[in-house]
């Protein structure tokens, strides 16, 4: 076995994401399907991984932990943060490296994953397109120009079986600009206004959720000043930009043996 093919372990294998993992991965050169996991409940459980394309990879989905995870490299992760948090207790244990792209933890529960980063390496990050993480960057530049005279929102949009609000995505939106401009998102935030608000806080960072249809994800983060105002908008059509920067990702942590790294480190944009 060439040892540049990367051997990836997919979680939620019979969802939307994990199933357009399973596709791009089946047929990316460097990469090989070698496990697939999925709740106890799923009605997938026993078949082939990649049987809904019509082509069989020999691995079956799997609930079972260690099965579905001895045989890999690295896992990619884009569940829920109590699976996600269970499937890396095993990959800690057996040295699997891991990709996350689940929102939604908490501040203990990220502090779960940064202790696992002490054995294992781990790509995680809010966002795995590298249109977004881009745009991340060219928020940090702008935050820095437009520091004083200009009120700053992020409004998101995304399908309506999104379970969490505002996206992990806008949140990171919102630390890189409150970093930029030596501030804590925590006590700048506004996620919700109604009734007699007041007038705006000049250093507040304000938030707006929309939630319909089957919008993939719209970000917006607008720079209001007196007489201009400038947005720095990226929209998804599809998620596979999220498929193309996992990929990345796991190659860029075939370099790692430990450690907490971001889209930022696997795009060279730090």
């Amino acid at each position: 076995m060439s040892a540049s093919l990367h051997r990836i372990a997919v979680a939620g294998a019979s969802g939307r994401m994990g199933r357009m993992l399973l596709e791009s991965i089946r047929t990316t050169d460097d990469c090989r399907i070698a496990g697939a996991l999925d709740v106890a409940t799923s009605p997938a459980l026993g078949s082939d991984a990649t049987g809904f394309l019509g082509h069989a990879s020999g691995v079956a989905i799997t609930a079972d932990l260690r099965q579905g995870l001895s045989p890999a490299e690295v896992l990619i992760d884009f569940t829920r943060p109590e699976g996600t948090l269970a499937h890396l207790r095993v990959c800690r244990e057996l040295g699997v490296k891991a990709v996350i792209g689940t929102t939604g933890f908490s501040d203990a529960q990220k502090a779960e994953i940064a202790a696992a980063a002490r054995d294992i390496a781990i790509v995680m990050a809010p966002n795995m397109s590298v249109g977004v993480n881009v745009t991340l960057k060219l928020l940090d530049m702008a935050a820095r120009a437009l520091a004083t005279g200009y009120d700053i929102e992020i409004i998101e949009a995304h399908h309506r079986h999104k379970v969490d609000a505002p996206s992990g995505t806008a949140l990171k939106m919102g630390e890189v600009v409150a970093q930029a401009l030596g501030r804590d998102l925590k006590d700048c935030a506004v996620y919700a206004r109604e009734g007699v608000t007041g007038e705006r806080d000049p250093s507040s960072i304000g938030f707006a959720t929309v939630r319909g249809g089957d919008i993939v994800g719209d970000h917006t983060v607008l720079f209001a000043g007196i007489g201009e105002r400038i947005e720095i908008t990226h929209k998804s059509s599809s998620r596979a930009t999220y498929v193309q920067g996992s990929l990345r990702a796991v190659r860029f942590l075939a370099g790692q043996s430990q450690g907490l790294f971001d889209m930022f480190d696997v795009l060279g944009l730090n």
